[in-house]
């Protein structure tokens, strides 16, 4: 999916929700446990239910892993029947990876081709050698750290060198070197609402992936204050706050009323924007 193509799903569906799908078996419906496959059965209920108030799906491969085989086996599965039945919806494998050119070229091959994923988020300490790789994928993107929304954030990326630039500027201006607009996003926590002002003086037009609305207590409203371009130029992700919203056999009618309710706030949102 290339960027024209996203900002057209925006537009149509009034809409730049990203549902994570952060599964983690020990918090999904007793019920289900039963399944063959109660990852795959948990997700397959909860896309079927969210589709039509989301533009995307983000997978945490964490929550895959965790359960070996049998886990990889439900992200397969759950990719699959994404792209099956809901094609128009961006996907976003988070991943974080980030390592050496030859390995990084793996992790490449691994998630673009095999899995056929649309992003995937990559974390850039290593630098230009260990980003590179994944940029070879046409219509393919990097989603890169930049700004995050967890506590420890505060430990490196605000760091100022000597001349007052902190580093998570610094890794925004530079990966600009090595991508555009049309293939790299940036990470930036909805926590950090107010940082997004000094994000855009940087990245004036890239799409930018904002976790931490709903469970974590990031702002709707700030984050389109500070970080909505003409374009949207946002995907707001929000796990917990849909997929648990609801813990019995009406699990997925419970996740669909939280993504219609963002989505609705995300029109007016966008009709907002459209008046200025």
């Amino acid at each position: 999916m290339n960027k024209q193509q996203l900002i057209e799903q925006i537009r149509v569906k009034k809409s730049f929700l990203c549902v994570g799908l952060d599964t983690d078996i020990e918090k999904i419906p007793e019920h289900l446990l039963t399944e063959e496959d109660p990852v795959f059965a948990f997700n397959q209920q909860i896309i079927d239910a969210t589709a039509p108030y989301c533009v995307a799906y983000k997978p945490n491969l964490a929550f895959y892993e965790s359960l070996g085989v049998k886990g990889m086996i439900a992200f397969e599965r759950t990719i699959t029947y994404l792209k099956k039945n809901y094609p128009e919806h961006f996907i976003i494998a988070d991943a974080k990876r980030g390592d050496i050119g030859n390995t990084s070229s793996m992790y490449a091959r691994t998630f673009f081709k095999e899995y056929n994923v649309d992003a995937l988020t990559i974390a850039p300490y290593m630098g230009e050698d260990s980003v590179s790789p994944f940029l070879e994928y046409p219509d393919k993107w990097v989603v890169l750290l930049a700004l995050t929304s967890n506590k420890g954030s505060h430990d490196f990326q605000l760091t100022e060198d000597c001349k007052g630039e902190r580093l998570f500027e610094k890794v925004m201006r530079k990966s600009q070197e090595w991508a555009t607009t049309e293939n790299m996003m940036y990470v930036v926590g909805a926590t950090q609402g107010k940082m997004l002002k000094d994000i855009r003086k940087i990245a004036p037009n890239h799409f930018l992936l904002v976790p931490g609305v709903g469970a974590q207590g990031g702002s709707l409203q700030e984050v389109c204050k500070y970080g909505m371009t003409k374009n949207c130029g946002l995907l707001v992700n929000s796990s917990r706050g849909i997929i648990y919203a609801g813990h019995d056999k009406d699990f997925a009618k419970a996740a669909a009323q939280k993504a219609k309710e963002l989505q609705q706030e995300m029109a007016i949102e966008l009709t907002n924007i459209e008046e200025r």
